[in-house]
């Protein structure tokens, strides 16, 4: 486990009853679970700024009716295989699905990926959630 630093920091009143307020609202325990919780989301988005590796969930909704989106959807994920660790497909109902699919890879090449799938005929929407690999943020 690392080694933990304590430190300190100052803040207008005001400033300090908003964060306890969304801590409280977000269920944090401790002020330092949430910057801990802040500082990483920043490195995260660095690393996705950078176009450093990531890992990250495409999730897609889509009327399965639609004429060769699931062709297109399976085409668009072959292209991109080496950057796709696992794909998961839910029927929501009749017409609709839910597609998640893991992805790792440089943040460029994964966004490209989730774009290329959410631009797809059908797909009614479709989100990317981007996160680090673990490797580079503590």
């Amino acid at each position: 486990m690392s080694e933990l630093v304590r430190f300190g920091v100052s803040l207008e009143k005001t400033l300090l009853e908003q964060f306890d307020t969304l801590n409280r609202e977000k269920k944090y325990t401790n002020r330092s679970e949430a910057l801990r919780d802040m500082i990483r989301r920043e490195l995260v988005q660095k690393a996705w700024r950078e176009g450093r590796e990531v890992a990250g969930a495409i999730t897609l909704i889509y009327d399965h009716h639609t004429r060769d989106l699931m062709a297109k959807v399976t085409d668009t994920q072959h292209d991109f295989q080496r950057l796709i660790i696992s794909t998961q497909h839910i029927h929501l109902d009749h017409h609709h699905c839910l597609e998640i699919i893991a992805a790792r890879g440089m943040a460029e090449e994964v966004q490209l990926l989730a774009d290329a799938l959410m631009s797809i005929k059908g797909v009614c929407h479709g989100t990317l959630s981007m996160s680090s690999t673990g490797r580079e943020i503590g």
